[in-house]
């Protein structure tokens, strides 16, 4: 196809214009037509320039080392059995720290963590108010698991328990000893910035029954359930998650 230009045209006009006056309108609207045309064709040449790409901000990721501290409540039910049945309820104060490394791909986000805390949570049974237990030391080894929104990790954890306490009767010294038991919980970690996140988690520990001696004759029994805040620093590795190609 062939697009005439403006001089094949305005030439022809303008002779035939001068050998009939009422072709003059006629032919004067086909040229403009024609130049219309030609600079239409001309434009669709011309390449488009790209449209620039929206900047988009990386998302936060929990992937990394992390190490922080921890405080809280503890509250729970001891059982000493001896000569009776001596239930006991305890409660007290918990603090302490811990580490962990977490790993995100897409929004699941899976790690461990070993946490130790010092307590004071302690009880005497109403029946015997000679006897008392006491838990000195919570920890745990544990995996978490947990679904990540931007900034907020919903998380389950699970694992090993460990038990520093003692039982004693008044007057009298106090048998202590260490256990092992499991734990399971949940929590909450929001990143306040880039390196700094706060959490608040509970955990149940099982510690289930321990034979005592040679100091004192029976059984004891306890389990405990904490209520935590606390605050780590993340070592991030990356500006954005792992993302999972299938």
């Amino acid at each position: 196809m062939v697009v005439l230009g403006i001089p094949q045209l305005v030439e022809p006009a303008l002779l035939l214009c001068r050998t009939h006056p009422m072709k003059k309108l006629l032919l004067a609207t086909t040229a403009l037509v024609a130049f219309a045309t030609g600079a239409q064709a001309a434009d669709l040449g011309v390449p488009r320039s790209p449209v620039a790409a929206a900047v988009v901000a990386p998302a936060f990721s929990w992937t990394g080392f992390y190490i922080g501290a921890h405080a809280g409540y503890g509250f729970g039910n001891s059982r000493f059995v001896g000569g009776g049945v001596f239930p006991t309820s305890v409660n007290g104060p918990l603090i302490g720290g811990q580490v962990g490394f977490n790993y995100q791909i897409n929004q699941i986000v899976l790690g461990v963590e070993a946490d130790l805390a010092f307590t004071a949570i302690t009880g005497r049974p109403g029946n015997f108010p000679t006897i008392s237990h006491r838990t000195n030391m919570l920890g745990s080894l544990r995996a978490r698991g947990g679904f990540a929104v931007d900034r907020a990790l919903l998380y389950v954890t699970g694992g090993l328990g460990f038990q520093g306490a003692a039982t004693a009767q008044t007057p009298g010294p106090a048998e202590k000893y260490t256990r092992t038991g499991w734990t399971l919980g949940a929590g909450v970690e929001y990143a306040l910035t880039q390196n700094w996140t706060a959490k608040l988690e509970y955990s149940y520990y099982n510690f289930g029954t321990r034979t005592l001696g040679p100091i004192y004759a029976g059984t004891v029994r306890s389990d405990i359930h904490t209520v935590k805040i606390g605050v780590n620093y993340l070592f991030s590795t990356g500006p954005s998650a792992v993302v999972a190609r299938y």
